[in-house]
């Protein structure tokens, strides 16, 4: 089976191609190579002969065909996006033009080769999004989001999301091509570009900078092991039901503060300050425009229907990551010259009404 990745050079699409090519997979990696792709990320995998590379543009309807064309995939998994935290601090138009005219584009692309390929039986389109698409939730821990959760974005990322969730949604319902579809809760793991919160606290600890957290850190959000992720991702590209969406979550409700207190605990255990402990860094800042409450996420569809449920909580998740930081200094150390990386972003002033 042949698969197209788009953003298989980003965090989560760089663990579905390493785990694709694992199991055998022909993959082909379309990433643009913007700020936070790095090709390490599948260094490990880039001289497999299921392997290749291409760098273009969803937002290059010409370039898309011609990908199209050459490798002839009989899956297309689409991650590439413009990223949540990058929405409040530029331009977002950014936003729309890859997040929502570059979907159009791949699914315009897609529906072209798959018609010139006489509708293929096995193909498949899997748009994978966020649940942040589905606004903020109460504190009550029994309210969850569900597949059926009304849409309500936020912030210009989410926003885009959702605008693209629905023109996939579209496309399988005007055009009959085989979509399916996935949310999932925040990730987190290896290769994780630094400038979200994970790695932001473990980078930040180990040079003994603050460890920033918005408000009092009361923010709750279900975590995700990344690796997890991918094998669900997988799984409902190739056994989803068509038309039909999937949440992914770690079933891993935390709030930021818990979150870092357990980094910083981790982290005396495996590396140890001369004086103090990791929690001496933890600085409250700011909060952020249009940061919603909690995340959660109800994964009951792909438990029932696909038979996945993660295999990681976020305690072991953590330990795994922060190891594999400690080990893998010469992945991010170069990363470090890269603009805002080692800060929260996201936290421009909302705009005068």
């Amino acid at each position: 089976m042949k698969i197209l990745v788009t953003g298989g050079a980003g965090f989560i699409g760089s663990a579905v191609v390493r785990l694709a090519l694992a199991r055998d997979h022909h993959v082909v990696n379309l990433d643009a190579l913007t700020y936070a792709a790095c090709l390490s990320n599948v260094a490990s995998v880039a001289d497999s002969p299921l392997y290749a590379f291409e760098q273009a543009d969803i937002r290059n309807r010409a370039a898309l065909d011609r990908v199209f064309v050459t490798h002839q995939p009989d899956i297309v998994m689409h991650l590439a996006a413009e990223k949540p935290c990058r929405s409040l601090d530029r331009w977002p138009a950014d936003f729309i033009e890859t997040n929502i005219t570059g979907t159009f584009n791949m699914l315009e692309a897609a529906r072209t080769y798959w018609i010139a390929q006489d509708r293929p039986e096995g193909f498949r389109f899997h748009h994978i999004s966020t649940d942040e698409v589905f606004g903020s939730l109460p504190a009550d821990k029994s309210v969850m989001f569900t597949e059926d959760t009304a849409y309500d974005p936020r912030s210009p990322y989410s926003a885009s999301k959702a605008s693209s969730d629905h023109l996939v949604r579209a496309w399988g319902e005007t055009y009959g091509l085989p979509v399916v579809l996935s949310n999932c809760s925040n990730n987190y793991g290896p290769y994780h570009f630094p400038e979200k919160l994970i790695p932001v606290v473990i980078l930040n600890a180990l040079a003994g900078k603050a460890l920033p957290i918005y408000g009092d850190g009361s923010n709750i959000r279900d975590w995700l092991y990344v690796e997890d992720h991918a094998d669900a991702l997988l799984l409902v590209a190739q056994q989803g039901e068509i038309g039909r969406s999937y949440n992914i979550g770690g079933e891993n409700e935390r709030t930021n503060l818990q979150l870092v207190e357990t980094i910083c605990g981790i982290l005396d255990r495996l590396h140890p300050r001369e004086a103090g402990s990791y929690g001496d860094l933890i600085t409250f800042v700011t909060d952020r425009p249009g940061h919603d409450a909690r995340y959660a996420i109800d994964p009951s569809r792909i438990r029932s229907e696909l038979g996945w449920s993660p295999s990681v909580t976020v305690e072991e998740g953590l330990e795994r990551t922060v190891r594999w930081y400690l080990e893998n200094e010469d992945w991010w150390r170069p990363l470090l010259a890269r603009a805002g990386v080692g800060q929260r972003l996201g936290t421009a002033e909302k705009a005068a009404s």
